[in-house]
């Protein structure tokens, strides 16, 4: 399952993400968006973990938890292909 996590502090890493996740299961890919002209981050990111059950559990715990100083959001990725 492909999640959205959203109001991520500037700050935030790729590993620091990986890290937040993997205390829920097995992460594929965690990867914080950047905004190439100002090479800093856009405040949010994706993660997949490939079992939904734990990708549930992630978001149920996390939604609306401080994660670096910031109340973040975490919700299943929408697809945009669509």
């Amino acid at each position: 399952m492909n999640l959205f996590v959203a109001k991520l502090d500037y700050g935030v890493k790729n590993e620091d993400l990986e890290e937040l996740f993997a205390g829920f299961g097995e992460v594929e890919s965690a990867f914080v968006v950047y905004d190439r002209a100002l090479g800093r981050s856009k405040g949010f990111g994706f993660v997949n973990m490939p079992n939904d059950d734990e990708a549930r559990k992630a978001i149920e715990s996390l939604d609306g938890k401080m994660f670096a100083g910031r109340e973040i959001v975490v919700k299943e990725a929408e697809d945009r292909r669509k």
